[in-house]
């Protein structure tokens, strides 16, 4: 095995690594609240209907029962989720094919 083979595996190795742990920990601070999701999904303020009817009445007791902000902070949340996912399973290839690099 030559030398040149052996340290690509290891930083093939190592790179995999840090990917999967830095992907691990950005979740950690953005589930625990420590640091915000990256916003991909937003709304819009929009304008309340005039004239007082039913439409009016009912988005006022749709306010009441789900917040504004949840429904976007719950599909960045989801997002965040997918996108580590897939940095997780692309640190694990990384370091697998170091792996069989050493070996």
């Amino acid at each position: 095995m030559s030398p040149i083979r052996k340290f690509i595996g290891i930083v093939l190795l190592a790179s995999g690594l840090v990917i999967i742990f830095y992907s691990l920990y950005s979740s950690y601070n953005i589930f625990t609240a420590k640091t915000s999701a990256p916003e991909i999904f937003r709304v819009e303020a929009d304008t309340p209907p005039q004239g007082g009817g039913v439409e009016e009445i009912i988005s006022e007791q749709l306010k009441g029962m789900i917040p504004a902000d949840s429904i976007p902070q719950l599909l960045n949340l989801i997002a965040w989720s997918i996108f580590a996912g897939i940095l997780i399973f692309a640190g694990a290839q990384i370091a697998g094919l170091g792996v069989k690099l050493i070996s």
